[in-house]
């Protein structure tokens, strides 16, 4: 039996790619957050930097079987080996983790591969190296990513002018900036606290798409 092409999941309308994490969903915790995530065109990611690896595979397989039931996309930030575990849709990377290509090799050639990049040079070696979408940021100032400074939209600009791939808007997003996001040619936005914090989650998401 052939295998699902799971790259063909993301949406192809501007989509919301919500960030579940741990530490943003606080005391309403992760499962919650994640089982009210039942809209189109949005995608999951889990991400958790300070638990411990036991933890986190715990967490992956509870979260894994909610996204299936919700039919929802569920990437795993950072840990390889958790996502083939748990036979995450794909994996999301950063510049200093392990290369595209490896990545791929080892999640197999229909898991979708991400990759935060913050410039245009980042980019366009993730395209080349084979990734399936890009995350550029942060945009705006966040408190998740304090010590980064924001690259503002007109990088994001320069980004979706010269990069094929999907390309995501990520950092400091909400409902009164979202608008500049789209605006600039972005396919989607990364949101962690927009959602993860929001009193009305599905009421939340609906705002932020239209």
């Amino acid at each position: 039996m052939k295998s699902t092409n799971l790259k063909k999941q993301l949406p192809k309308k501007f989509f919301l790619y919500i960030i579940v994490d741990k530490d943003a969903c606080a005391k309403r915790g992760i499962f919650k957050v994640v089982s009210r995530i039942k809209l189109p065109n949005t995608v999951i990611q889990f991400r958790d930097k300070t638990g411990d690896k036991a933890d986190i595979l715990r967490d992956a397989l509870r979260l894994k079987k909610i996204c299936a039931k919700n039919k929802t996309v569920f990437i795993i930030n950072d840990y390889l080996d958790i996502a083939k575990m748990v036979d995450a849709d794909g994996l999301h990377l950063g510049q200093s983790d392990l290369p595209i290509g490896f990545a791929s090799r080892l999640l197999g050639p229909n898991k979708i591969i991400g990759i935060s990049c913050h410039n245009l040079a980042q980019a366009k070696q993730a395209q080349k190296s084979g990734a399936d979408y890009i995350g550029i940021g942060p945009i705006f100032k966040t408190p998740t990513k304090p010590d980064y400074k924001p690259v503002g939209l007109k990088t994001l600009r320069s980004v979706t002018k010269n990069i094929t791939l999907p390309v995501l808007a990520i950092g400091g997003i909400n409902r009164e900036n979202i608008r500049a996001i789209k605006q600039n040619n972005a396919d989607g936005a990364c949101v962690v606290r927009a959602v993860c914090r929001a009193k009305n989650i599905n009421q939340a998401i609906k705002e932020l798409l239209k």
